[in-house]
């Protein structure tokens, strides 16, 4: 196997609870995925599938709202291979969930924080507003990446906050934020590209896409001025590593910027220095 991969986000945590109805309808009507999307996952199960795919590291997703038993237990039986996100900040009432995301990245291999514009707050809140200023101070602070979701939603919730140009105002006021926008960005590709041009400080990353679907408007930048800027996700097990990574391969792309996209990208960025507050 010649190629290398992290798969920057990774789903351990569906089988610990009843998914809600919408959830169940994501399942069913959106993505066309089976019942044991969201069984109980088993860690051999998950390692086999990364070992066969070359998928080298995993960051699992948690929260601090409802933490992950998988999540945590996977990190701890295999911290060579798996490391945290982190989600489920009150942004409303920031302070208490400050200090136990300062506290997370003390104690937990945390890869980057992520919130889902969509997902909370009814969708009423795009990422330029002031509630998310207490976030980006503190993952600026820390040197931790912030992620957040761009692009419709495939739930039927509010999608129009997860526009992208939100973070136009977000790189300007925050550039010493790390900054990635999570599940591509249909169908506003084109402005996510122009606004990745245009910050040093901002990424993307393709979870939750067939690569074999991302628009050739994005092989184009990332062929060209973006080598560094686009990050491989699978959003595994809505889809898995042994579809989404052959389409990657399969992608026409020089050689460097196919190892970037799967693997170099995401090491720099998420596995990169921190600063000496973290």
């Amino acid at each position: 196997m010649n190629h290398r991969v992290i798969d920057c986000l990774v789903n351990v945590h569906f089988g610990e609870m009843e998914q809600p109805k919408w959830m169940q309808a994501v399942r069913e009507d959106y993505f066309k995925g089976p019942a044991a999307m969201y069984e109980q996952v088993d860690l051999e199960r998950l390692l086999d599938e990364m070992d066969e795919q070359g998928v080298e590291r995993a960051i699992l997703m948690d929260s601090l709202a409802k933490p992950s038993v998988t999540a945590r237990k996977f990190v701890e039986a295999r911290p060579d291979r798996f490391s945290l996100s982190i989600g489920g900040m009150n942004l409303l009432r920031p302070m208490a969930s400050l200090r136990e995301l300062t506290a997370a990245v003390r104690d937990l291999p945390v890869s980057y924080a992520v919130v889902g514009p969509s997902f909370w707050g009814d969708g009423m809140y795009p990422p330029s507003d002031a509630v998310y200023y207490p976030l980006y101070t503190k993952c600026a602070e820390l040197g931790l990446p912030l992620c957040l979701n761009t692009g419709l939603p495939g739930p039927p919730l509010p999608g129009e906050v997860q526009n992208p140009i939100h973070l136009d105002r977000v790189c300007v006021r925050f550039p010493e934020l790390k900054l990635c926008m999570m599940h591509g960005a249909d169908p506003w590709w084109d402005v996510a590209v122009r606004l990745l041009i245009k910050y040093r400080n901002l990424r993307l990353m393709t979870s939750a896409w067939s690569p074999k679907r991302l628009p050739e408007s994005l092989l184009h930048y990332m062929r060209t001025r973006g080598k560094d800027r686009v990050i491989f996700g699978s959003d595994w097990p809505v889809l898995s590593q042994r579809r989404v990574v052959p389409e990657a391969l399969a992608l026409d792309l020089p050689g460097d910027v196919r190892d970037n996209y799967l693997y170099r990208n995401a090491k720099d960025f998420f596995f990169g220095e921190r600063s000496a507050d973290a």
